[in-house]
């Protein structure tokens, strides 16, 4: 199966789903064409397919609930009850059970592709030496939440240089259309309910976002609350796209699960309401883009943090702590520069089919 039969199965596997947004699909289709790194963040469903046969040696490592779809833009900021700044994995909608070594590779292969478009800087076996060291640690301290409050100052300064001014997040939302009269009347009391104050004036609008979501329904409620605005997102969700590339029929949804057994700081505005995850949105409340960061910041930290949370993640799958470090000391060096390197050229020949022949080929 090539790149466009693929898509198109995934497509019509996920529209028996839920509802697909035509218009949304096309501008994702349109994305992925851009660059390997937008492909890669879009096509998860693909990586599904490839990544068992490019990586067979790896199949066989110990699973745990793992995020799926993770990658260097998968990380984010949101406030926890007690209002402190958390960092963080923000994004689940992929969660499945996985080989551990799964998420690693995925993340790596990432940041190569990240470098290719020069958003990072450093070389490739460094990133994936920072990552996979980040990633031990944590997995032999046990882990530990990551709170931008007394630790972690470099990184608070960086997730906090992008809040400055928050005008253009706000004032991208209240451009965003009207929500159709298609709208979900469950979707819209679940949004309302979600709001700080009950019986508040409100605007439903049609949110894009993300990559590997586009085309799923998102709902956006904007309110005016005490001198500010104040947003809610429901999303659609269903199961893994990893379900779909195994042929599997039937699956349950994880991603209640992952936000309950994960060892990270807890969103308090984030919930699994049934087939919709509800959340708040905020300045402070989203994924950190590359480009958004200011130059110069420290690369090699920012890795090791990520190879830190993807661990506190699988740290979730306790009873596999042990069997994760035994099977990390059997690995050489660099297997996993080598495994990124692989699934890199085999999404690079993906991307390169759908650039030259077009997503309506």
């Amino acid at each position: 199966m090539e790149i466009r039969q693929a898509t198109a199965a995934y497509e019509h596997w996920l529209g028996g789903r839920m509802h697909l947004l035509h218009a949304d699909l096309a501008a994702k289709h349109r994305l992925m064409a851009e660059n390997p790194f937008s492909f890669l963040r879009a096509t998860f469903y693909r990586w599904a397919q490839l990544w068992p046969d490019a990586c067979d040696e790896l199949a066989r490592a110990p699973a745990v609930l793992a995020v799926g779809d993770l990658h260097v833009e998968n990380f984010g900021t949101w406030r926890d009850a007690e209002g402190r700044l958390a960092w963080g994995i923000n994004d689940f909608d992929e969660v499945t059970v996985l080989p551990y070594t799964q998420d690693l590779v995925r993340l790596a292969a990432s940041a190569l592709l990240a470098i290719e478009e020069s958003d990072l800087r450093l070389s490739g076996r460094v990133a994936c030496s920072k990552l996979l060291e980040g990633y031990r640690e944590a997995m032999e301290a046990g882990g530990g939440q990551v709170v931008l409050a007394e630790r972690y100052r470099w990184l608070r300064d960086l997730a906090v240089a992008r809040l400055k001014d928050q005008h253009p997040f706000w004032d991208r939302l209240r451009a965003r259309p009207a929500y159709g009269p298609g709208m979900d009347r469950h979707v819209r009391q679940l949004l309302l309910a979600a709001l700080p104050q009950q019986g508040m004036k409100a605007r439903f609008v049609h949110r894009q976002a993300g990559l590997g979501s586009l085309g799923r329904p998102r709902v956006v409620v904007l309110a005016d609350w005490r001198g500010g605005m104040v947003a809610r997102e429901a999303k659609a969700l269903t199961t893994s796209a990893w379900q779909w590339a195994r042929g599997r029929r039937t699956a349950p949804v994880r991603y209640a699960q992952m936000l309950r057994t994960a060892l990270r700081v807890p969103d308090p505005f984030t919930a699994v309401r049934g087939e919709w995850l509800v959340r708040r949105l905020a300045p402070d409340c989203s994924r950190i883009e590359l480009a958004s960061l200011p130059r110069g910041h420290d690369e090699q930290r920012l890795l090791w943090m990520m190879g830190w949370e993807t661990a506190n993640i699988h740290l979730g799958s306790a009873n596999q702590r042990r069997r994760i470090l035994a099977d990390l000391e059997r690995r050489k060096p660099a297997w996993l520069y080598k495994s990124a390197q692989r699934m890199c050229e085999a999404l690079e020949r993906d991307w390169r089919r759908w650039r030259k022949r077009g997503p309506a080929a």
